[in-house]
């Protein structure tokens, strides 16, 4: 006897989600006691070196890390305001949750009135969660605006303006993680089938992504000595064969 749709989306959706929290939580773990493994960790590490070197400089020459901040709190209130936006448009679906547009749309699966309020009830959880850590990236990005044209060079200033910037990379991150499940749920509306291979498609992409960062991350300086001495030696040889042109001459 085959799977009916019931029962394909017990089965298929939980496994997508295990596979989404699972990564989540492996990620979490590997950002606590191994940070400069994953992306946000070596993210955190230039922001360090960015901030001690933007504080090292004079009070009127801090502009420039005042505008790049200000990009960061511009791209933090644009996602933040596309979330609410989706937020009423999920909760305008709502009356119409068990009507035929969406027992239309699942390709296979479970078409349940049930069913289709917890689809949109998750969806809903989802942007709304993106939305407070946008809106809450957005206040620490501010803040450590302020920090950086106003604060000076000392160790304790450097460091509490570090902990604010990063704090706000966090939350910018748990955003965008929080829009990953969104976009796996917006699938689940699909059936079971889709969520399950976005699930997968999703984390792939997602560990391609960190050992693509880890590897660049790891050997910049080497692939800059090996430059650097290329071009040195291109050089001598250059001038080896000026000198010797130039003595041929000559004789």
């Amino acid at each position: 006897m085959g799977f009916s749709k019931d029962v394909l989306d017990l089965v298929l959706s939980p496994a997508g989600l295990f596979i989404m929290f699972a990564y989540q939580l492996y990620f979490l773990y590997r950002y606590r006691r191994f940070p400069k493994t994953t992306v946000l960790g070596m993210e955190n590490e230039d922001r360090k070196a960015w901030v001690e070197s933007i504080l090292q400089v004079q009070l009127s020459d801090r502009t420039v890390g005042a505008s790049i901040i200000s990009s960061n709190i511009t791209a933090s209130t644009f996602l933040s305001s596309v979330c609410l936006t989706l937020c009423s448009l999920v909760g305008a679906w709502f009356p119409y949750s068990s009507s035929n547009l969406i027992q239309g749309i699942v390709i296979y699966g479970n078409m349940s009135q049930s069913a289709s309020y917890i689809k949109l009830i998750c969806l809903l959880v989802c942007f709304l969660i993106a939305f407070s850590c946008f809106l809450e990236s957005a206040r620490h990005y501010l803040r450590a605006s302020f920090l950086v044209t106003t604060s000076g060079s000392s160790p304790e200033e450097i460091y509490y303006t570090k902990s604010v910037l990063i704090r706000g990379g966090e939350y910018w991150f748990a955003g965008l993680r929080a829009l990953y499940f969104a976009l796996n749920f917006l699938l689940w509306f699909f059936g079971p089938i889709p969520m399950f291979a976005g699930s997968i498609i999703l984390k792939s992409s997602r560990v391609a992504d960190r050992v693509l960062m880890i590897n660049l991350k790891d050997h910049p300086h080497e692939r800059e000595t090996k430059m650097l001495s290329s071009l040195k030696l291109n050089s001598i040889a250059a001038a080896d064969f000026l000198s010797s042109s130039w003595l041929a001459k000559l004789i």
